[in-house]
């Protein structure tokens, strides 16, 4: 009987019982014995920071091509590369030029590239906190301090279920019934027996059931580090599962929640290279001592740095560039200059920035989720459920600090284009708008298009290099598979219930694609 791949499943058992001090700690403390890990608050505190650490470390999850897999933040840099508003000028040294072309589907038999790289990493994160979870009732200490922890481990595994979906299956609104990804809610390691691909409804639902628990374990507990949840970041992360999902009411109340954990007010010089900035909600402080030089997310933005930044460009697309306000403060984020070619000129961008380029391993915390989402979730939601001056009055209210004299009392609707770049002149437009514009670079720009049903084109005139068109691809047609992942080999060889993802658009044979008809069948045992 084949069992599941778990390369570095296998990892949490080893971490937890051997307790490697380096995984446990994301900022420097003495060791735990591994046979107390789990059984008081001190044990299970770790736990809980080692998988923290895990969101920005690099190399962990391939055999290969490190400098661009470091966690969360490298896959919010693939699917923005992977829509239209962000354009990758050259092709650098090669880091994430691939996930800009869409070519690293074919490469689900390699150990080195995207298919195993988030695949891995969402899996190994789920693996890590099962353990946590499954320790709930042994530990001792602080009842309120051991909800905690486990709380967070809740969220961070509604977080894990609902980026694996998001990559790895189509859009759940249109697809609630099509397949998604394998769920594991015990603890796993390798030769745990496979489980088949859950439907996006049942992978949602978990994530939200688990983002629930998660709020109502935390509680009121104040956040200990910027990388953990409180009831803010749980929120926040329930507005975005919910958002997606298309139930516009849950996605309000939590924002509603969440966004009075930080600040939204405009600050220009806020580089997002600061985890403990007033509008950040979320975030991973990054010491000297674990800092790092190229594997990072600043590495890939920032020209002054060299290398990575300066050799890939990235820039803000022209079209969305034009649609910026003249008064705008968001506009000094982006600067129309001769790129590295010398004869090529593009929006480079400056919203990302390190404190000082000179020493990369400080000034480059990693910022997961600031308080402007929030308010933009409440905007959205609130049109969508035909509250548009709630809608109104939300926009404004950010806009304020951004735009001076911005007004947009005048709009009303929710039309929207079958293209992204099909213009309604709709209240709720304005708002996806002004969310492309505020997010571009932090959020993972093809998760939004995915989720609005939209289709998207590149063009030359938006910036994009005649490579990155994407002539030969579908991504005008939202229910086209060009923007679901490939499941890799070593998962498809070793689980026998899996059906694989399409490397092209479109499925060409019962042997892949998302229906749950064509799955195979799990034995009856």
């Amino acid at each position: 009987m084949k069992k599941i791949f778990f390369a570095l499943m296998a990892f949490a058992a080893l971490t937890f019982t051997a307790c490697d001090q380096e995984l446990l700690n994301t900022n420097p403390t003495d060791a735990v014995s591994g046979d107390t890990v789990f059984t008081d608050t001190e044990g299970g505190l770790m736990a809980l920071n080692g998988t923290i650490r895990f969101f920005w470390q690099w190399g962990k999850t391939t055999t290969g091509n490190y400098h661009q897999c470091f966690g969360p933040q490298s896959y919010n840099l693939m699917a923005d590369l992977m829509g239209e508003d962000m354009v990758m000028a050259a092709q650098g040294s090669g880091w994430f030029w691939y996930d800009y072309l869409y070519d690293v589907k074919d490469a689900f038999n390699s150990t080195t590239w995207r298919p195993y790289d988030a695949w891995n990493y969402y899996f190994t994160l789920i693996s890590n906190v099962n353990y946590i979870i499954d320790a709930a009732e042994q530990m001792e200490g602080d009842p309120a301090l051991a909800n905690y922890i486990v709380g967070n481990a809740y969220a961070f595994r509604a977080y894990a279920y609902a980026y694996a979906g998001m990559l790895f299956a189509r859009s759940y609104i249109g697809h609630e019934d099509r397949l998604c990804v394998p769920i594991y809610t015990e603890p796993t390691v390798a030769g745990t027996q496979g489980k088949p691909r859950a439907t996006n409804r049942e992978v949602f639902a978990q994530a939200m059931s688990d983002i629930d628990q998660a709020i109502s374990l935390i509680g009121e507990y104040k956040q200990q580090h910027p990388s953990h949840f409180d009831k803010y970041v749980a929120n926040g992360l329930k507005a975005r599962i919910a958002l997606y999902m298309g139930d516009y009411q849950k996605a309000h109340d939590a924002a509603v929640i969440a966004v009075k954990g930080g600040d939204f007010a405009f600050n220009k010089d806020f580089h997002y290279n600061d985890a403990f900035d007033k509008s950040v909600l979320w975030g991973a402080e990054i010491i000297e001592a674990q800092g790092t030089t190229n594997p990072q997310f600043l590495a890939h933005m920032d020209i002054a740095f060299g290398g990575y930044g300066a050799r890939a460009r990235k820039c803000c697309s022209a079209w969305l560039y034009d649609r910026i306000g003249e008064n705008d403060g968001r506009r000094s984020w982006w600067s129309y200059e001769v790129l590295a070619d010398g004869s090529t000129k593009g929006y480079q961008q400056y919203k990302f920035l390190f404190k000082d380029a000179s020493a990369p391993q400080t000034g480059a915390d990693h910022i997961f989720m600031r308080a402007p989402e929030m308010q933009l979730i409440i905007a959205e939601t609130a049109c969508r459920l035909g509250n548009e001056a709630e809608a109104k009055s939300a926009l404004n209210e950010l806009m304020k600090t951004r735009e001076p004299g911005y007004d947009c009392s005048n709009l009303s609707g929710t039309a929207l284009g079958a293209l992204t770049t099909d213009e309604t002149g709709s209240l709720l437009e304005e708002i996806l708008l002004q969310r492309r514009i505020e997010l571009w670079g932090e959020f993972g720009r093809v998760y939004d298009i995915k989720r609005l049903r939209q289709g998207f084109v590149r063009t030359t005139d938006m910036g994009h290099p005649i490579a990155g068109l994407l002539t030969s691809l579908h991504t005008d047609d939202p229910e086209s598979f060009d923007w679901v992942m490939t499941i890799p080999a070593k998962e498809y060889n070793a689980n026998k219930y899996i059906l694989q993802n399409p490397v092209g658009s479109y499925p060409t044979s019962d042997l892949e694609g998302d229906d749950p008809a064509k799955a195979p069948k799990v034995d009856a045992e």
